[in-house]
């Protein structure tokens, strides 16, 4: 997870196991040499409109909460692979998050604050091209 979880622990160790704050999720997505070995799974469960007026970099998969359910095969993942959630505030990517857990995925993160925190914070915002 993360590269190597025995060197990157620390970056996702939040008091609750399932909660990560925007600081965290940005070292974390910075310490990958490239966007895809990351070693997590980055997924925006806001609407497609939201997800194209500006996501966060490194961002894998826009999936609406309400589908994730029904699509969450698309992603690909092991039951033991690291996922990350982020909706606009964090309440969506919350109900995304217990819903991953009830289908067997082990290693499900939401990211506090989210989209607002991300901004509030300063970080770079990516659009589509």
């Amino acid at each position: 997870f993360l590269l190597s979880m025995s060197v990157n622990s620390s970056i996702f160790a939040a008091t609750d196991p399932y909660l990560i704050t925007v600081q965290q999720l940005k070292a974390g997505l910075d310490k990958a040499i490239q966007p895809a070995q990351k070693g997590f799974i980055l997924i925006d469960v806001r609407s497609s409109e939201e997800h194209e007026s500006g996501y966060i970099p490194g961002t894998d998969f826009n999936i609406d909460f309400r589908d994730i359910q029904n699509r969450h095969r698309d992603i690909h993942a092991k039951s033991d692979d690291h996922i990350v959630v982020y909706c606009q505030s964090g309440h969506r990517s919350n109900i995304a998050a217990e819903t991953l857990m009830k289908l067997g995925y082990q290693h499900v993160y939401n990211v506090v604050g989210s989209m607002n925190a991300w901004e509030d914070a300063g970080y770079t915002i990516q659009r589509p091209q």
